[in-house]
């Protein structure tokens, strides 16, 4: 199957969104939306260790990737709301299940980063 674009080549803005995924706090983000709408702070309290600044900018830019769609309320105070769009649940679905692969896996992961310090006399 030939696709119109490529992660591999150094230009294609597909490379772009996948790193807005794959980043330190994409992918967590997009794995909490998966359980529903959330507002800033409770997905903050969800993504452990997130700081706004970084919550913010992850946000945009997944947003901006047509990931997740942002609902301001006209309340006061302002209400604003986070959720997946029908490609952010879609990719979420996918993180999951890697998520969940590794989590049931992190014996072996465990058991291989111990085996690879002992060998090389680290800690």
């Amino acid at each position: 199957m030939d696709l119109p674009y490529n992660v591999f080549a150094k230009l294609c803005p597909s490379r772009g969104t996948l790193e807005h995924i794959t980043g330190r706090w994409g992918g967590l983000t997009l794995g909490a939306l998966h359980e529903g709408s959330l507002r800033f702070n409770e997905l903050r309290r969800r993504v452990d260790g997130v700081s706004e600044k970084m919550l913010s900018q992850t946000l945009h830019a997944l947003e901006r990737d047509g990931l997740v769609h942002r609902e301001a309320q006209p309340t006061n105070p302002p209400r604003v709301d986070y959720e997946l769009t029908p490609l952010g649940r879609e990719v979420a679905e996918r993180l999951l299940s890697l998520i969940h692969c590794l989590e049931g896996r992190m014996d072996d992961v465990l058991a291989a980063r111990e085996r690879y310090d002992t060998a090389r006399g680290a800690r």
